[in-house]
């Protein structure tokens, strides 16, 4: 073969291979079997279908929320398209006195200009009345489906073929028996209705349906009264009464209610037993019986919807209309109310019923009744102990309040000499002051601005030794223990005012050094008061004891990050270091004369009100107390 023989063939060759390569590419794309079949006329894709859905009342108004809520679930579920579902709520027939509803309808059809639903749903008869009413503005072509609707409530004359009715039937005759089957002895009936137009005419429909039953019943309207009336008079009804809840939109007040709210209100007061027709208000207030079924209605109205996306004439669609379903009811309102079972008609259903206890937790029970009876000894074990430290808790603060009280009259006992000290001073210029102004006045011509000057003095005295009297009592009253907010350096300066006397007379300069800035704690400011004596008196006794030359006590108080700290130093000989862990012990003393009680009730006082107290050797000699308390944040 030549050379451009073989050329030729290797070409055809590649081309050959290049069209095998794409007929098994597109032999691999066309599905196989009938599964994956195209049939003729099938889209080769799945189109988005617009869906509107109107409500009458408001997406959360029961019972006709509960049928919306329930369609667009199941559309959702059956629906072999892509769906968006608009909702849109008309609000008008909630109100005694409508508005005009232009508004509403030049801001649907701005919504939906150039983009109409596919379908619509009306939910409940206001929302059909609008959409018959102004179809020709805003859906023109487009297919209704008028479903929750009371039959009577439909005009036939404003149907088009491009219409679905999906329409309910109300059986009052059937509902009323229905209530003098399950209570014989009822003999009156109060129907809670609200006063919009259309629970008006409802109001003329039931009494027309209900004529038969005169003689037997009495009808009371509640639809001229405002609500909270109508709950005043369901708590206090008289005997063999009992509630027919209807509908309540807005009440004769002009007042809307929202959902099942006002039923629940109705249900915490009421003295009787509430009926109703619609299965959305069971199983939380009503006692129950023949109702319509919100899944009969779901079912149907979904059913029409598919047929209508799917391609069949809207004209082609009929249901009749659909009444009660068979009667159903709260085992939990039939306890409440002692209604018997036996009062109830063949064939209905009992829900919510609850098992008996032994029935739901037998083994559970067998299990802790064992528990219970291995325990049981156990526990009155510990409660028997707990009462007992509980007491000796007790008795335990009652003996120290009486100790520290104790104390405190032991600490006043040794400053006896410096509070008559300082008593006499102010006492003895108030008489001297008081005879002097005596012979000023019996002279010829007394100098009254000296005699202002010397009552002046007085008072001044009079008020210094008032002061050291209140010292004294607060320390010495017997009082249970107190806690509020003090501030320390006041606290600290009056224990101070108690000893200086008593320091001046040892010849002891005691110096206090307050903190540039309040401190404010939370305590007892009696026992705080006594802690600082105890501080200040053992000092001044070991520098007396010690005879030492340099004869100091300071007392200081400053702020320590989140603490309050009070520094008692003193210039004695200080603490034996064997001593140092013992000294806030019980009954341990270094004084011959000593109980060894007072550092030990300081501890326990300064513990109690969440703080520390500790004792060191100061290294130029002298002992050190720290008080440490927490500061109060404000």
């Amino acid at each position: 073969m030549s050379a451009s023989g073989t050329n030729r063939a290797v070409k055809f060759g590649r081309a050959t291979a290049i069209l095998l390569w794409f007929g098994l590419i597109l032999t691999s794309c066309i599905p196989s079997g009938p599964a994956g079949a195209v049939q003729l006329g099938e889209p080769r894709y799945r189109e988005l279908k617009r869906v509107l859905l109107l409500h009458s009342f408001g997406r959360e108004f029961r019972p006709w929320s509960e049928y919306a809520r329930s369609i667009k679930a199941e559309l959702e579920r059956q629906s072999p398209w892509p769906l968006d579902i608009q909702e849109h709520t008309l609000l008008t027939a909630r109100f005694n006195n409508p508005g005009p509803e232009a508004p509403f309808v030049e801001y649907l059809s701005s919504l939906y200009q150039g983009a109409l639903p596919d379908i619509v749903v009306s939910v409940g008869a206001p929302a059909a009345r609008f959409v018959q009413q102004y179809r020709g503005k805003l859906f023109p072509d487009t297919p209704t489906v008028v479903a929750v609707v009371e039959q009577r409530l439909v005009n036939p004359v404003d149907l088009t073929d491009r219409d679905v009715v999906v329409a309910v039937r109300n059986d009052f005759v059937a509902a009323f028996n229905n209530i003098l089957q399950l209570l014989p002895n009822t003999t009156t009936v109060a129907v809670v209705i609200g006063a919009s137009p259309l629970e008006r005419f409802w109001i003329e429909e039931v009494k027309r349906e209900l004529k038969p039953l005169e003689g037997r019943i009495d009808l009371v309207w509640y639809s001229d009264l405002p609500f909270d009336n109508i709950l005043k008079r369901a708590s206090t009804l008289p005997e063999h009464t009992v509630l027919f809840w209807g509908l309540m939109s807005v009440d004769a007040a002009g007042i809307m209610h929202e959902g099942d709210i006002a039923l629940q209100s109705l249900h915490a007061v009421a003295n009787a037993p509430i009926f109703s027709y619609q299965e959305p208000f069971f199983g939380s207030s009503t006692v129950g019986g023949p109702m319509h079924s919100v899944s009969e209605t779901t079912s149907k109205t979904v059913n029409a919807v598919m047929k209508i996306l799917g391609g069949e004439k809207p004209a082609n669609i009929t249901y009749p209309p659909i009444g009660f379903a068979p009667p159903k009811y709260d085992w939990r309102e039939l306890q409440r109310w002692r209604i018997s079972e036996s009062n109830l008609p063949p064939g209905s259903e009992i829900l919510f019923r609850e098992p008996t206890f032994w029935e739901r937790y037998r083994w559970q029970v067998l299990l802790l009744a064992s528990v219970i009876l291995v325990q049981t000894g156990l526990i009155g074990g510990l409660l028997h102990e707990r009462r007992r430290r509980q007491h000796a808790e007790i008795e335990s603060r009652q003996r120290l309040a009486e100790l520290a009280h104790v104390n405190r009259y032991a600490a006043a006992g040794e400053l006896t000499a410096s509070i008559a000290h300082e008593l006499n001073q102010p006492l003895g210029s108030i008489l001297t002051n008081a005879e002097t102004a005596e012979l000023m006045l019996k002279g010829a011509s007394p100098n009254l601005e000296e005699i202002g000057e010397i009552l002046a003095d007085i008072r001044r005295d009079d008020q210094r030794a008032s002061e050291v009297i209140r010292r004294l009592r607060s320390v010495l009253r017997k009082t249970p223990f107190e806690v509020r907010d003090i501030e320390l350096n006041a606290t600290v300066r009056d224990a101070i005012g108690l000893v200086v006397a008593l320091a001046n007379g040892r010849r002891i300069a005691l110096t206090y050094m307050p903190a540039v800035f309040d401190l404010h704690v939370k305590g007892d400011p009696v026992q705080l008061q006594q802690v600082i004596l105890n501080l200040i008196i053992n000092a001044m006794d070991a520098i007396s004891d010690a005879e030492t030359v340099k004869r100091e006590v300071s007392v200081s108080t400053v702020q320590a990050g989140a603490h309050a700290e009070i520094t008692v130093a003193d210039t004695g000989p200080g603490i034996a270091a064997s001593d140092l862990a013992k000294v806030f012990d019980p009954f341990f003393t270094t004084k011959p004369q000593g109980m060894g009680i007072g550092l030990a009730i300081a501890r326990t006082i300064v513990e109690a009100h969440g703080g520390t107290i500790s004792a060191a050797n100061r290294s130029s000699g002298g002992a050190l107390f720290t008080i440490r308390l927490p500061i109060v944040r404000r």
